[in-house]
């Protein structure tokens, strides 16, 4: 059978077109979200109380105090990777990603070095760490007992001096080493390190008499958190990890906002978690932190 030189020239067209349609179909699987985000086969989740999401319900790991509502728990439930180790502990500093960490009431260990649940197969890792080193919970309540000295002042900020600055720069180092070590053991892994969320208000108008933050002192407490915050951005750039900052995302939901309005509880917690911690919300609110740096 023959045919004409206008049909096959038809015919090659359309098997062009054909060509055409197979190679964007190929390319548009290539791209689609599903395939296109980082490699997220092996998730381990590293961290503190803050990662762990203490108190937050359900908990699920003993005197680790971890919660299946973490912000680990929201990311993996999103990025569905094949395996996952959430092994964050409430009171975790940074010598216990190294070392086994210890019950604080009773001094036996609770949970095996953080660092040990890392793997060459590795491909993502979320990590939370230097909030107890700094001393979060210290530095609130310590403040809320000098609170009666000067409520229109700075008390808080007079006790302290340069104390909490001198502490940033010594952590500096050390949360440096430990994201080379993380690289060290899972050298293909994408390592963010992810930073805390804003406790204290923008506006420094007061905190109210039930959370014992004197006027002068939540600019104080806040722009330390914020030096912190810098400091964790420079060592995450400095050695191979990407910083998710949670602060812009959670400002409005202080613990001086109205109950219903918190992410972060206050002495008080009025919704589930321990003082000065996330609740649901917060570690929502954290994930969706960590799922916008992934392009999510």
């Amino acid at each position: 059978m023959r045919f004409s030189p206008a049909r096959t020239r038809l015919r090659r067209a359309a098997r062009a077109a054909l060509v055409g349609v197979a190679a964007i179909a190929f390319v548009g699987a290539v791209l689609t979200p599903a395939t296109a985000r980082p490699g997220t086969d092996v998730y381990v989740a590293l961290g503190d109380s803050y990662a762990a999401a203490s108190g937050v319900p359900n908990q699920t790991a003993g005197l680790c105090t971890r919660s299946d509502q973490n912000y680990a728990s929201v990311v993996a439930a999103t990025l569905r990777p094949t395996t996952v180790r959430d092994v964050t502990c409430g009171a975790a500093v940074i010598k216990d990603m190294t070392e086994p960490q210890k019950s604080l009431l009773t001094g036996s260990a609770i949970n095996a070095p953080q660092l040990d649940a890392l793997s060459a197969d590795t491909t993502l890792v979320t990590l939370t760490i230097g909030g107890n080193d700094l001393g979060f919970v210290d530095i609130v309540t310590r403040c809320a007992a000098v609170f009666a000295n000067d409520p229109k002042g700075a008390p808080c900020a007079a006790a302290f001096g340069s104390e909490l600055t001198e502490r940033t720069a010594r952590i500096a180092p050390r949360i440096g080493e430990t994201l080379r070590a993380v690289k060290q053991r899972s050298p293909k892994a994408q390592v963010l390190l992810v930073g805390y969320p804003a406790t204290l208000p923008e506006e420094d108008t007061g905190c109210g008499t039930d959370q014992l933050i004197a006027v002068g002192d939540i600019a104080f407490v806040r722009s330390t958190m914020r030096e912190f915050a810098v400091m964790l951005a420079a060592q995450a750039a400095a050695n191979g990890a990407t910083y998710v900052d949670t602060y812009p995302t959670t400002i409005g939901h202080d613990i001086c906002k109205p109950p219903a309005d918190r992410w972060v509880e206050g002495l008080i917690p009025f919704q589930p978690a321990v003082p000065v911690h996330p609740n649901v919300h917060g570690e929502r609110a954290m994930a969706g932190a960590v799922l916008a740096t992934l392009g999510l």
